[in-house]
């Protein structure tokens, strides 16, 4: 389950999913705990291109990253003035974010959080609350997740929720029991009550990437964008 952010590998990776080929056998927290023991570094460290594109209007605020991974989204927006509250399910990851933020000199501007999501969801409420590519190939509650996340943001708040259509081209062993949802289906899945939401995004994209044989490739994305209506006085 959680994490996020472009594999350096391969720019745009299925974060919160298997490497193409792994075992997702045991908890989804020893296997992600033990992804990232494999390397010095998982992802690129950059924020995901849609995060960027669709908030750099907004006013910062407070923001919540469901699967911050490495913390290149978190320590982003912290360096744009939010004030973030960071959750993934790997210790490993939220300690090496850690430094990564402590680096980037904005340490004292991002709360990590250790959560499975499954289980427990951060407190309180957000301007901007961000889900990017929350797939896995564990079980897990991902339409309650995000039910809770749009119950996290605030009035005249942001939800963003960003992922994949599918699997990547070069993935030869499809994992049959990974759900990838259209966005209208994402949107639908949200239950969200009449009249107290605007609707600002609900579409595909093709994202340019490279593929592990170092060829170019793309891959279809989605993003659903909501703006909470705030109550008139």
């Amino acid at each position: 389950m959680s994490d996020q952010k472009t594999d350096t590998r391969n720019a745009d990776a299925t974060p919160g999913s298997a490497t193409p080929g792994s075992s997702a056998a045991g908890s989804a927290e020893a296997f992600w705990d033990e992804r990232y023991d494999q390397s010095d570094r998982l992802w690129s460290g950059e924020p995901n291109a849609a995060l960027v594109r669709e908030t750099e209007d907004l006013t910062p605020g407070s923001a919540l990253d469901l699967g911050c991974g490495e913390g290149g989204d978190a320590i982003w927006l912290a360096r744009q003035g939010w004030r973030v509250t960071a959750t993934d399910i790997s210790r490993v990851a939220l300690a090496r974010a850690a430094g990564h933020a402590d680096q980037a000199g904005v340490a004292d501007r991002v709360d990590w959080q250790h959560h499975d999501l499954g289980a427990s969801f951060p407190a309180g409420s957000y301007d901007l609350v961000s889900a990017q590519f929350l797939h896995s190939l564990h079980e897990m509650p991902r339409e309650q997740i995000l039910r809770n996340a749009a119950a996290a943001v605030t009035e005249g708040g942001t939800l963003l929720i960003v992922g994949h259509m599918g699997f990547p081209a070069w993935e030869t062993e499809p994992h049959p029991g990974v759900d990838f949802p259209s966005p209208q289906k994402v949107l639908a899945s949200l239950d969200l009550p009449t009249g107290q939401w605007d609707v600002l995004v609900c579409d595909t994209h093709e994202h340019s990437l490279t593929a592990p044989d170092g060829e170019p490739s793309t891959r279809t994305n989605y993003t659903v964008k909501l703006r909470r209506r705030a109550r008139r006085a």
